[in-house]
């Protein structure tokens, strides 16, 4: 006889939640997010104007350690719902969302890009375009914060070089490093100008040989070790009143060793 057809068991409409089930390890995690997404922002400029670029974003929450994920997706659900443009005047309320979203106790969020200056040369005034990285990070916890980083690439001249040779002094690249917080605004320009005011000389993207031997002579007459330039600096942040608290750094690319100089500071200026 013939068997009769049986009749297949529904499926169930509901999607397991694996990253809300517990966890029972009882580590917490720090940071869990997503890394590396690439982004457009928009920037207003000292001059009343706009500058587009595009960013690298981070962005994490502190994981409590009964649970066992975090919803990635919801990361990106945040960031295209309130970066309309991403300005830095709403990173603090994307990461205030990214907390409140995620129902996390802590949010970070970092982003990272290219800023670019026109920079006319010191002699023959032959405009180019200089690229200066730029970080913002903010983390929304119980209370907010927002650091701003810029790093500038300059040149240092050897002193002790200059003192014991009898036909010149080696110099090399250095690049300069300021992560700042501050009151009001602070405009990147201004402390790409304290960065570049703390080295031997600046440097041009475009140089004619007035200029060559206007940057080269500069430098001569203001030699610098990595330690001078990181303090000279510090004494113009503790001069700005706008900044608060700072950690600054140098990075000499040293054309006569094989390694690198280097030095930092960290100061908080309300302590």
């Amino acid at each position: 006889m013939p068997t009769e057809p049986t009749t297949a068991s529904p499926k169930s409409n509901t999607i397991p939640d694996v990253q809300a089930k517990q966890d029972d390890r009882r580590i917490a995690i720090d940071k869990v997010g997503v890394k590396n997404v690439v982004y457009p922002i928009t920037l207003r400029t000292p001059d009343g104007g706009e500058l587009t670029t595009v960013a690298t974003i981070n962005m994490y929450v502190a994981l409590p350690h009964h649970k066992k994920g975090t919803h990635m997706s919801r990361f990106l659900e945040v960031l295209n719902t309130h970066a309309h443009p991403l300005t830095p005047e709403c990173i603090g309320t994307v990461a205030q969302a990214i907390k409140e979203r995620l129902d996390a106790e802590t949010a970070h969020l970092e982003i990272t890009f290219p800023y670019f200056i026109e920079k006319k040369a010191p002699v023959t005034g032959q405009p180019g375009l200089m690229d200066y990285k730029v970080t913002f990070e903010a983390t929304a916890n119980h209370h907010a914060d927002f650091v701003m980083g810029v790093k500038a690439p300059a040149t240092s001249l050897c002193p002790c070089s200059k003192e014991i040779s009898e036909y010149g002094a080696h110099n090399q690249r250095c690049e300069i490093e300021a992560q700042v917080r501050f009151d009001g605004t602070l405009w990147i320009e201004d402390l790409v100008k304290h960065l570049e005011a703390a080295a031997s000389s600046p440097v041009y993207a475009v140089l004619k040989r007035p200029d060559e031997k206007y940057v080269t002579e500069a430098a001569f007459d203001n030699p610098k070790f990595v330690e001078d330039i990181v303090r000279d600096l510090a004494l113009r942040l503790d001069d700005d009143e706008q900044i608060t608290w700072y950690r600054i750094n140098s990075e000499n690319f040293e054309s006569i060793h094989s390694h690198n100089a280097y030095a930092e500071i960290t100061r908080d200026k309300r302590e």
